[in-house]
């Protein structure tokens, strides 16, 4: 299984999540094999200014089944939705704790309002 993060530094397992996962400047890919992390990769975000629908193509080329993240738009969840790529909300920490709850069970999906708004 691989597994989306939009995070804001490149910092391998200790990168802690963005606060809005469109406008994040790198996007964690984890590989996780008999529930345990297997490896990381973070890219630069391609797609920091992006229309909509962009990310959800891009992650789902890196072959992402599922996408955690802490805040995302209506709209972004309805296109990951038709990608067959499986939406949690409300995130939050490092990489490596985020994957290890996720695996154990104890990260659930729970609606996330973004503190800051994103401006241009």
């Amino acid at each position: 299984m691989k597994i989306a993060i939009p995070v804001l530094e490149n910092e391998g397992k200790d990168s802690i999540i963005s606060e809005h996962f469109g406008h994040a400047p790198y996007f964690a890919f984890v590989d996780v094999e008999n529930n345990d992390i297997k490896s990381i990769e973070i890219e630069r975000n391609p797609y920091e200014e992006h229309g909509p629908g962009v990310i959800p193509q891009y992650v789902k080329s890196k072959g992402a089944e599922v996408i955690i993240v802490r805040g995302i738009g209506r709209r972004a969840i309805e296109f990951f939705n038709e990608l067959k790529i499986k939406v949690i909300r409300g995130a939050q920490g490092k990489i490596e704790d985020i994957v290890r709850d996720y695996i154990s069970g104890k990260l659930v999906d729970s609606e996330y309002t973004v503190k800051e708004k994103y401006h241009h």
